[in-house]
């Protein structure tokens, strides 16, 4: 990364870092947003400070270009809050490229001055990577959603065929008797 753009990023770091939260925090209803914001206790708040501690890790990650992988852990929690939620795919995810206007709109004018584009479009790049990841992390989540979903109504299914004596269980022993094989 560009050292000029490295400074002013790292200069600049809190001011982004709460543009981009007040822009995460938007993504949520107008009735929880004050709560989100305002809240700051960890155990009163879990969402909040989830989405506060993470965003943080996850821009100084990509300042200090660490590989990806290593600022997961910050993402991974972020995106599993956003994946139990109600939002569409596109609108779980869309926070991390709001880092992108978070970003634009701190160093507009250092940008500008220093003709720093190339250097913004690398940074730029980095975030679109960590939205692929972000995306694999997301489509994890929700099919793990979906996979309890299915367990939960066959074990609900199988409870009410049983109350309903719809349900015969056969002995082992039986299964012996009859010739059939079965490797229980």
């Amino acid at each position: 990364m560009d050292m000029k753009l490295k400074d002013l990023l790292n200069e600049k770091k809190s001011a982004i870092t709460k543009n981009w939260f007040d822009a995460i925090m938007e993504t949520y209803p107008t009735d929880t947003t004050g709560f989100l914001k305002k809240q700051k206790d960890m155990f009163a708040n879990p969402v909040g400070h989830v989405i506060a501690e993470g965003s943080e890790r996850i821009l100084e990650a990509l300042i200090e270009g660490e590989e990806l992988t290593d600022s997961l852990r910050f993402l991974d929690d972020i995106i599993r809050v956003r994946a139990v939620q109600d939002f569409t795919p596109s609108k779980a995810m869309a926070f991390i490229f709001l880092i992108k206007k978070s970003v634009r709109e701190e160093l507009k004018k250092e940008i500008s001055q220093n003709h720093l584009y190339d250097a913004l479009l690398e940074f730029e790049s980095k975030i679109d990577e960590l939205a692929l990841f972000a995306l694999d992390i997301y489509s994890k989540c929700r099919e793990q959603l979906n996979e309890l979903k299915i367990d939960e109504l066959k074990r609900l299914t199988f409870t009410l065929l049983k109350k309903a004596n719809l349900m015969y269980e056969i002995p082992v022993e039986e299964f012996e008797h009859k010739d059939l094989k079965c490797n229980i």
